[in-house]
This record gives structure tokens, C-alpha cells and sequence, in this order.
């Protein structure tokens, strides 16, 4: 009982900073996304085709969690997009103050859209608002088709999923189709997209779904 008691007021205290990110969020008409998935799905390659796609129509920020190293926010950079790299030290997810903490980096009125990308981890991510507007859940072919089953709170939390590596649906033991049922199984109302970064498949539909929702946040 101690145990449960002292991680609802871990939890307790992150939602009070998420929702000052929240409401920062809102004074800026900014549109942020919470982008999360297990390790090697390919979240930071979505982001760059993400980037070279939405970047003449767009200004994007780039908020990157890891547990080590800065490898990510250096490919990020060179898109010339501001980005901020958050290192856990081995911490699991991303916490809300972490996220506002790195908010002094970016003059936010001059940012339409806000991605931050979590730790690769489909369990610890799923309880920690950020004061996001919503998580978007990555899963690649190669993980296999019971993802959405094995990591239920994470597709219940998200409202976006990305089924990626598409092309390789000819060499791996997965169906693209039974994950997309399995996390309707689970979310009857993630919106779903299907990528894959080496064709660009559904690249440009998930641009435009991104570019619409963040105008939605601006008119």
C-alpha cells in the first residue's frame, strides 16, 4: 500500500506541472505531441521525414528524451529546427518538469508545433502526462503483431498510431492488419497511419493530418 500511495504522489505532483505546460502551451496556440514507443521503432526517423515534409509550411521544435547520449537531438539539428536534448541518466520516461525545464530554450511564440520525443519505452511513458495535447504510439513490423496487447496502457493513452517499416512487411513474421486490430482492440479511436521511412509511404498523410491539427490549434 506504501508503495502504491507514494507513486500516486509522484504521479500527483507531475500532473500539477503538466498542466502549467499545458496552459503555457495554450497561451502560445502551440500544438504539442508526445511521440513514444519501445527502442528502434524508428520514432526519430519518422521525425525527420516529419521534418523535411511539414518544413516550408511548418516552424517546428524538437524536445528529444534519452537515456544516454545526444545522438538524437544531433540528427534532429541538422534541420535546422530548435531542439533541446533532455539525457535521463538511465531514468525510463520523461517527466513533466523535465519537459518544462527545457522550455526556456525556445522562444514559443515563434514555434507552431512542439514534438517531444519520450525514452523508447511502451510502459513508463504511458502514465506521465507532459501536458501534451495527445500521445502518438509507434510500432514497427519488425516488433511483431501482440504489441497493442502486451503494453495495453500505453495504445488506451494514445490517441495517434504510427505502424512503421511498412516495407518490410515481406520479411518479418508480422501483419500489419492484425496490429492495427489489436490496438482497435484496445482504443477504438486511435487514429492510425502506416509509414515506412525508407519509401516515404504515408509520410505525406501524416503531415498533412499534423499540419491540419496544428492549424486547428492557431485559427
Amino acid at each position: 500500500m506504501s508503495i502504491l500511495t507514494i507513486e500516486r504522489k509522484v504521479l500527483e505532483k507531475n500532473d500539477v506541472v503538466a498542466e502549467q505546460n499545458r496552459k503555457l502551451f495554450a497561451k502560445n496556440d502551440l500544438f504539442v505531441i508526445n511521440l513514444v514507443s519501445s527502442p528502434g521503432s524508428g520514432k526519430t526517423s519518422i521525425l525527420e521525414r516529419t521534418l523535411e515534409y511539414l518544413s516550408s509550411s511548418l516552424r517546428v521544435a524538437v524536445v528529444e528524451g534519452d537515456v544516454q547520449t545526444d545522438f538524437d537531438a544531433q540528427r534532429i539539428a541538422k534541420y535546422n529546427v530548435p531542439v533541446v536534448q533532455i539525457v535521463t541518466n538511465g531514468g525510463c520516461h520523461l517527466e513533466a518538469k523535465l519537459v518544462q525545464d527545457s522550455l526556456s530554450t525556445f522562444v514559443l511564440e515563434n514555434v507552431d508545433l512542439l514534438v517531444i520525443e519520450n525514452v523508447g519505452n511502451l510502459v513508463c511513458p504511458a502514465n506521465y502526462d507532459l501536458g501534451e495535447a495527445m500521445k502518438v504510439v509507434v510500432v514497427s513490423t519488425t516488433e511483431g503483431d501482440d504489441k497493442p496487447l502486451k503494453y495495453p496502457g500505453m495504445f488506451h493513452n494514445a490517441s495517434v498510431l504510427i505502424v512503421n517499416k511498412i516495407d518490410l512487411v515481406p520479411y518479418v513474421n508480422s501483419d500489419p492488419e492484425v496490429i492495427k486490430k489489436n490496438a482497435l482492440q484496445i482504443n477504438p479511436a486511435l487514429k492510425i497511419f502506416e509509414t515506412s521511412c525508407t519509401t516515404n509511404k504515408g509520410i505525406p498523410e501524416w503531415g498533412e493530418w499534423l499540419r491540419s491539427q496544428t492549424k486547428k490549434r492557431s485559427a
